[in-house]
């Protein structure tokens, strides 16, 4: 369903000239299929650049027509389009997207900011990417990426790299389960059961808002009507907090030293790809790589 070809030059409709934020109750899913995003192809809307795709190895590739593992081709998932926590109520992800009134074009790489109203998670907020539609999703229906939710429709996993456990639809039952995952695919499986607390296919309600710097930085993809829609302003309590009394602790994945006396806290970024700040981790949690452009303390 995400791993279609190239769409018709008709759908790079002009946008209006002021863009109306979406918003409503929505209902999800889970998925992570690795193929394509379809998002990752060229002339799906007004964009600063397609999604990144990646190679089988989770290199990132220069080439927006790659065809899709799932046909066959060379161009996959990359795996830092996973889900992460910010702190113990805030996450960052991405989405396959249908949205009442809208089309592709208005949808790849826009933003929302869920809140979910049922469930364990009831009340946590994720602010999620658009980075694939789908012809099989219902109304108001983001598909969720993270490893380990099901194959679904298409499984670019098995040519990827021998396929995942799991079923079809669900994924896997089982935290423990992620240990056999791909490294690089492992903090995303585990954030299902951590962050996400295991919920199953949770209601919220959602509205657009402007794609925090962080995603932008994951898929390479900035909508043109971006600065349209609101900031995104982090629910009451949102936010890393550094800790009063830093006390330097050991650093697992971190890339290198720290400044003097800097520990990061909890849920804390910790490491990545031109990360000048705290790479030690608060005790009882360790700095944990979640792709080569963030680490983060769990």
């Amino acid at each position: 369903m995400r791993s279609t070809s190239i769409l018709s030059t008709s759908l790079l409709a002009a946008l209006p000239l002021t863009a109306q934020a979406a918003s409503g109750s929505g209902k999800s899913t889970r998925y992570w299929d690795c193929c394509k995003p379809s998002c990752s192809w060229p002339g799906k809307a007004a964009v600063s650049a397609p999604v990144f795709a990646c190679d089988a190895n989770f290199n990132r590739i220069s080439d927006p027509g790659a065809k899709s593992g799932c046909d066959g081709g060379s161009a996959y998932s990359c795996a830092d389009h996973s889900p992460w926590a910010i702190n113990d109520s805030l996450a960052y992800g991405f989405a396959a997207t249908r949205i009442n009134g809208g089309s592709e074009a208005s949808w790849c790489c826009a933003c929302y900011a869920l809140t979910f109203t049922s469930g364990p998670v009831a009340g946590k907020t994720m602010v999620v990417q658009s980075t694939s539609t789908g012809g099989d999703l219902g109304t108001n229906h983001f598909d969720l990426n993270m490893p380990g939710g099901g194959v679904g429709l298409f499984d670019g996993c098995r040519p990827q790299f021998g396929g995942l456990p799991g079923a079809t639809y669900g994924g896997i039952s089982d935290r423990s389960q992620c240990a056999s995952f791909p490294n690089a695919l492992k903090p995303g499986c585990e954030w299902r059961f951590d962050w996400f607390k295991n919920a199953d296919n949770p209601d919220f309600t959602f509205t657009q808002v402007q794609c925090p710097s962080e995603l932008v930085a994951r898929t390479g993809c900035k909508r043109a009507d971006d600065g349209n829609f609101p900031a995104f302003s982090p629910p009451s309590g949102g936010g890393s907090n550094p800790q009063p009394n830093p006390q330097p602790t050991s650093t697992q994945g971190g890339g290198g030293s720290s400044p003097t006396g800097c520990v990061a806290a909890k849920w804390a970024q910790c490491g990545g790809i031109g990360f000048t700040g705290c790479k030690n981790c608060e005790a009882g949690s360790t700095c944990k790589a979640n792709g080569d452009y963030y680490s983060q303390c769990v």
